[in-house]
């Protein structure tokens, strides 16, 4: 088999992976919501935020008896999860349908990482040169670098509702590389002979990734307010207040998902987009400044107002802007939110019209 031939097969296998576990993280998430609610209406309290860690002592079923030795054994030995029912005196834990999810889900999305590298190994060997010289290279990169990003954070703070959007977001990006943006691998430009190329170019795919995830958690924040808008608008019969069309159709729709009972409260979406837009923005302001050293290597100048430098710049301004808003009264919530979504669009028009419409010394990227 050609190294060119593995690299396709194993990249459609990587992005069916991903759609599987995009699947299995949204059951996951309405698992959870169901049990959150079903605790909250059998009078029990439900933790405040989905902790895919955590032992389900925090989540007990509904249904255990006060003092039911059965519970307290469960919850002691730190069972995985646990279902009591009236008169069932069996005490071995079985896995509920949220664990069972959870499992599917990394399960899927830890293969499909697997196969990711291994196609782009393979796409290394075809091209006799790192895989991220042209457009096809950097979508293939770029949606590898999201997931495992994503799937670094989890491992540490469960940030498990962010996974159907991140692997949403690699399964359509892997699936666009390779339907449309696919190109035969072929030997480097000179302007691209250079190690700035491995140094440059990955350092701005490393970020991408990060502010992919990042923009995952401010889309959540946003709807999460728009939620909590809608419940006190309802409750206080002053729906009528609702500005647009548009917005009524999002506030129904998040009043009626139920899966936003899994998601976290929007100050804390805040603040991991937050955090992961700073490490974005520290890895993106290195991207500019190595990609002006390398231009002064290539065409003897460091700043020349080329299309994607200035782009490029753009973007750094706008995440600087939200880092700034972000601490400054009268910005936090919603409004930093809004710049950290217009700073991700300028990224994607970066990566896509400028490069396809935009005439310059980077048009080779494309």
């Amino acid at each position: 088999m050609s190294p060119q031939l593995l690299s396709i097969i194993t990249l459609w296998a990587a992005a069916a992976l991903y759609a599987v576990a995009m699947v299995a993280w949204s059951i996951r998430l309405s698992r959870v919501a169901d049990e959150r609610i079903r605790a909250r209406e059998g009078g029990v309290d439900a933790p405040s935020e989905v902790n895919a860690e955590a032992p389900v002592r925090e989540r007990v079923a509904v249904g255990a008896r006060d003092g039911d030795d059965a519970a307290v054994a469960a919850m002691a030995s730190g069972a995985t999860s646990f279902v009591v029912d009236d008169g069932d005196d069996s005490d071995q834990p079985r896995r509920s349908a949220a664990d069972r999810a959870l499992g599917a889900a990394r399960s899927a999305m830890y293969m499909g990482l697997v196969l990711h590298v291994i196609g782009l190994i393979a796409r290394f060997f075809e091209a006799d040169h790192v895989p991220w010289s042209n457009m096809y290279g950097y979508t293939i990169t770029g949606s590898l670098t999201a997931v495992a990003v994503f799937a670094f954070v989890q491992s540490r703070k469960d940030i498990t509702y962010l996974g159907a959007g991140v692997m949403g977001f690699a399964t359509l990006t892997l699936g666009l590389g390779l339907t449309v943006l696919y190109s035969a691998a072929d030997g480097l430009r000179p302007a691209l002979q250079s190690f700035w190329l491995v140094i440059h170019v990955s350092i701005a795919i490393i970020s991408t990734g990060v502010f992919v995830v990042a923009f995952a958690a401010t889309v959540l924040q946003l709807l999460q307010y728009e939620r909590a808008d809608g419940q006190r608008e309802v409750s206080g019969g002053a729906m009528s207040r609702l500005g647009t069309r548009g917005r009524n159709v999002i506030v129904r729709w998040t009043q009626r998902t139920r899966w936003f009972e899994a998601v976290p409260s929007a100050q804390k979406l805040e603040g991991v987009a937050f955090r992961l837009n700073a490490v974005g923005f520290v890895l993106w302001t290195f991207t500019v400044m190595a990609g002006a050293i390398w231009a002064e290597h290539a065409w003897g100048r460091y700043w020349g107002w080329d299309p994607k430098e200035i782009w490029s710049f753009v973007i750094w301004v706008l995440y600087a802007a939200y880092l700034h808003a972000r601490t400054t009264t009268g910005w936090l919530g919603r409004k930093s939110a809004w710049v950290s979504v217009g700073a991700f669009v300028a990224l994607i028009m970066n990566f896509t019209i400028v490069n396809l419409y935009f005439q310059g010394l980077h048009t080779y990227a494309s």
